[in-house]
Parts: structure tokens; sequence; C-alpha cells
């Protein structure tokens, strides 16, 4: 491995837990500038596409909308795989744990927990790092109500 792959090895890990970082802190225009600026999300559960995003905009106003009811964001970024395409391109794989809390209607609190595996493929452009789209299926998900 030479130093070039390292330091790209570390930007791409930094990539992903800025994704995380900047969904707990809610920071949508921060999360979606890491994506390339035609990039793609496909949401994905019990192993079949529930609906794709295209373009940071609608990146942007789904990932918005789906965090607003929660009181509070976790995400732990665990392991993560990366093979070289070539110099600009790449692939991943990157597991994530999720936590999100509300009140529901009968004021009690909701905690959801997800286990996430985000596939994805990685484009190198001015220099930089970004997702150029992002396969988030959906391993598990468990609620507590209390």
């Amino acid at each position: 491995m030479n130093t070039q792959e390292i330091s790209d090895r570390i930007e791409l890990k930094q990539l992903v837990d800025l994704f995380s970082n900047y969904s707990d802190t809610k920071e949508n225009d921060k999360q979606v500038a890491l994506f390339t600026e035609n990039g793609v999300v496909n949401i994905i559960n019990n192993g079949k596409v529930s609906f794709t995003l295209n373009g940071r905009k609608e990146i942007f106003n789904a990932f918005s909308s789906s965090m607003d009811e929660y009181s509070s964001v976790f995400h732990m970024s665990g392991q993560q795989t990366v093979d070289f395409i070539d110099e600009t391109h790449a692939n991943g794989v990157a597991y994530n744990y999720v936590v999100l809390v509300k009140t529901n209607e009968e004021n009690k609190t909701v905690t959801t927990s997800e286990g996430v595996r985000y596939q994805d493929k990685y484009e190198k452009v001015g220099g930089k790092w970004l997702i150029a789209e992002r396969n988030s299926n959906f391993i598990w998900h468990t609620e507590d109500i209390k």
C-alpha cells in the first residue's frame, strides 16, 4: 500500500464519519455537500429499493424532512472496507448503528434503533472524495416505547 492509497483511505473514512456526524447535528446542508452534484441515494428495506433520491437538492429535501420529528439522532460509524477502481473511483461498504428518539401522540418516548449497511460508490472530484451513489440497506429495526 502506497502513501496515496493510505491518504485516500483516511479521507474516505472521514467522509463516511462526517456523513453520520452531520446527520446527528441535523446539518443537512453540510451532509449533502458530501455527495457529488448528481449523487444518488437508494433507500433499501427488506432487500428492495423503497425509493431513490437523485441529486443534492432532492437528497437535501428528503434528509431534512425525515429528521424533523426526532429530538435526538445518533449514528455510530463502524467498520469500512474500500476497493479502489482507479485514482478517482472507489467502492466501499460501511456500517452504522442508528438511534432515533421522538415523542409520540400519547406523549411517550419512542426510541428506534437500526442497523444500516451502506454500499457506496465514491468519486474524487477536484481532488476531494465524494459519495456518488449510496445504497442504504436498513438491515434491522427495533422500537422501544416508554
